[in-house]
């Protein structure tokens, strides 16, 4: 099982790389890094700077170079964005809050701050230090609100099938048949996770369930997209990555969580 957790690392890690090389190269922020922005002052220098850190900070949990620190710190930043500068604008900027679709890109960077707190968990904190006992006091939450996330991403299968279907690959048929599935199998494992029903076992359907659609969706998009539409669907691909990696990370160490429970 400490492979699947090596396995999860390295995705999580070459996502939060290729979104950092992304964002230099465009010289613009993932849209679900932070909300639509405008007249920023500085903003080129800022996501050069912001880019290059994402890319030390993927390259450090690849290679394991302080993963804890580095997690945790990745973890807090993109908390802060998500409480700070994600929370407020969806009450500010619009009257739709309400509507759950409008809180999609906020959850997926809650969801990528949940999987940087999940990898620290991974290892022992061996030098006391205040800031990072203090982020450490997370580490328990990243499980939990990412099973959240999950489960709130289920349920936009269900609340936007039409919408969704349009993803399925073409060769696919019954495609809202298989939205609907996926939406069943991720509720099914965020609640699983959560409530550490069979965790390695649901983690690791759930990890290889989306590393199916980053090979047969995710891939065949970025290839296909005009030039115009490449970054977005990479960053999506990323994404996937991303969330892929963190469940097998869970996968990967829920015999040990279980015990510790038990």
């Amino acid at each position: 099982m400490r492979n699947l957790s090596d396995i999860g690392r390295i995705f999580y890690g070459i996502a939060i790389a290729g979104m950092g090389c992304l964002t230099v190269y465009y010289k613009d922020f993932p849209y679900m890094l932070i909300p639509p922005h405008s007249q920023i002052t500085g903003f080129t220098v800022l996501t050069f700077i912001s880019g290059i850190l994402l890319i030390l900070a993927g390259g450090c949990i690849v290679f394991e170079k302080r993963p804890r620190q580095v997690s945790l710190l990745l973890g807090a930043a993109l908390l802060l964005i998500f409480c700070f500068y994600f929370v407020p604008y969806e009450f500010m900027s619009t009257s739709n809050y309400m509507h759950f679709g409008e809180w999609e890109n906020a959850v997926k960077e809650l969801a990528l701050s949940c999987g940087a707190f999940v990898i620290a968990g991974c290892y022992p904190e061996k030098n006391k230090n205040a800031l990072f006992s203090f982020l450490g006091k997370l580490i328990p939450y990243g499980t939990i609100f990412f099973g959240l996330t999950i489960i709130s991403f289920g349920i936009d299968h269900f609340l936007y099938a039409k919408e969704a279907a349009n993803y399925v690959p073409a060769w696919i048929p019954n495609h809202i048949f298989w939205i609907y599935f996926a939406g069943v199998a991720l509720l099914g494992s965020g609640i699983a996770i959560i409530l550490k029903i069979k965790t390695g076992l649901f983690a690791a359907l759930l990890g290889a369930m989306i590393f199916i659609w980053v090979i047969s969706l995710h891939i065949p998009k970025v290839i296909a997209a005009s030039a115009a539409y490449r970054g977005g669907e990479t960053i999506s691909a990323f994404i996937a990555l991303a969330y892929c990696g963190i469940a097998l990370v869970i996968a990967g160490t829920g015999k040990k969580m279980a015990k510790k429970t038990g």
